[in-house]
C-alpha cells in the first residue's frame, strides 16, 4: 500500500506540470490581457499602460514568464494578484476556509442524510416512499445550481427569514464569539440546502442502486436462508459492500471541496476561492488562476488517495501491490 501511495505522488509532479503548461498557454492565446481594460480608459495614458506591462513581467517572452512563475511555485511563492495587488498565496489563503466550511457542511449534511434514505428506498423498492424520494432525486439532479439559488434567495427576500447573500452580517465585529458563530451558520443555511440537496439527489440513487444490486448476490439470499435477522443482513453484509463505490465518490467530493461551489458562491455572494477563480479568470489576473489551479489538482489527487486507503480498509480484499 506505502508504494501506491508513493507512486501516486511520484505520479502528482509531471501531472501538475502539464495542468500548469497547458492552462498557462489556453490563458495566454486567449483574446486580450489583463491591461486589455486600461488601454480602453482614456484616463490611463500608453505610458502608465507600459509601466504596469514592464512591472507584473508581462513584456518577457512566453517561456521565461512561465518557467519564472514555475521556480518561484516551487518556493511557495505564486506571485501578485495583478487585480489585488497582493500577494496570490495572501489572497487564497483569505478566501480558502470559506469555500472549505461551506462545502464540508453541505458534503456532511449530503451524505448524512443521503446513506439512510438509500437504505430505505432499496429496502421498500417500488413502495410509495421509494417513488417519492426517486420523484424528490430526479427533481434534485434535474435542477441547475444557480436557479434553486436565485429561487432560494427569492423566497429569502420576500420572507425576511434568511439574509441576502454574503457571509455576515454588518455588525459581526460586534457580536460575541457565539454570536458570529450563530451570524455565519445564519448566513449559509441557503448555501447549504442548495449544495446539500444537489448531494442527497445523486448520493442517494447511487446507494440505492448498489444496494439493490447486492441483495441479488447468492452470499445475501444464504445469510437470509441461514436464518439471519433481515437487519443484520442489510447493515452487516449488504451495506458494507454497496457502499465501496461510494468511497470513490467521497475521494472525488474531497476534490470539490475548494472549487465545487463556484457557480454558487457567484450567485450568493458568498465570500469563497470559487467566487475567487471566476473573476480573476474573467479579469484574466493570470496567478491567482494559475495558483489556484495548483492547489484544486493537488486536492483532488489527495482525495483519491484517500479513497484508495479507504477502499482497502472498507473491503480486505482490494490490494494494489
Amino acid at each position: 500500500m506505502l508504494r501506491h501511495v508513493a507512486r501516486r505522488l511520484l505520479h502528482l509532479i509531471p501531472m501538475l506540470f502539464g495542468i500548469t503548461l497547458i492552462s498557462f498557454l489556453i490563458i495566454q492565446i486567449s483574446p486580450g490581457d489583463f491591461l486589455a481594460e486600461a488601454r480602453m480608459n482614456p484616463v490611463v495614458s500608453q505610458q502608465t499602460v507600459d509601466r504596469m506591462r514592464i512591472s507584473f513581467g508581462l513584456d518577457q517572452p512566453l517561456h521565461i514568464q512561465y518557467l519564472r512563475w514555475l521556480w518561484n511555485a516551487l518556493r511557495l511563492d505564486f506571485g501578485y494578484s495583478f487585480a489585488f495587488q497582493v500577494p496570490v498565496i495572501w489572497l487564497i489563503g483569505s478566501r480558502l476556509m470559506n469555500s472549505v466550511l461551506l462545502n464540508a457542511v453541505s458534503f456532511a449534511v449530503a451524505w448524512a442524510i443521503a446513506i439512510p434514505l438509500g437504505i430505505h428506498a432499496a429496502r421498500r423498492q417500488y413502495s410509495l416512499s421509494d417513488n417519492v424520494l426517486s420523484f424528490s432525486a430526479y427533481l434534485g439532479i434535474s435542477t441547475p445550481t444557480f436557479f434553486s439559488g436565485l429561487f432560494l434567495l427569492y423566497l429569502a427576500f420576500r420572507t425576511g427569514w434568511f439574509p441576502i447573500g454574503g457571509m455576515t452580517s454588518i455588525d459581526h465585529d460586534f457580536l460575541p464569539w457565539w454570536g458570529k458563530i450563530l451570524d455565519v451558520a445564519h448566513h449559509m443555511v441557503l448555501s447549504v440546502l442548495v449544495l446539500g440537496v444537489l448531494g442527497v439527489a445523486g448520493l442517494m440513487r447511487q446507494m440505492r442502486a448498489n444496494l439493490l444490486e447486492v441483495l441479488r448476490q447468492d452470499y445475501v439470499r444464504t445469510a437470509r436462508s441461514k436464518g439471519l435477522a433481515e437487519r443484520a443482513v442489510i447493515n452487516r453484509h449488504a451495506v458494507r459492500n454497496a457502499i465501496n463505490p461510494l468511497i470513490t465518490i467521497f475521494g472525488f467530493s474531497l476534490g470539490g471541496l475548494l472549487g465545487g461551489s463556484a457557480i454558487l458562491e457567484n450567485v450568493m455572494g458568498w465570500p469563497g476561492i470559487g467566487k475567487l477563480i471566476v473573476e480573476a479568470t474573467i479579469q484574466k489576473d493570470l496567478y491567482v488562476v494559475m495558483a489556484s489551479l495548483v492547489i484544486g489538482s493537488v486536492t483532488l489527487v489527495a482525495g483519491n488517495l484517500i479513497a484508495d486507503v479507504l477502499l482497502v480498509v472498507s473491503d480486505p480484499r482490494i490490494r494494489y501491490d
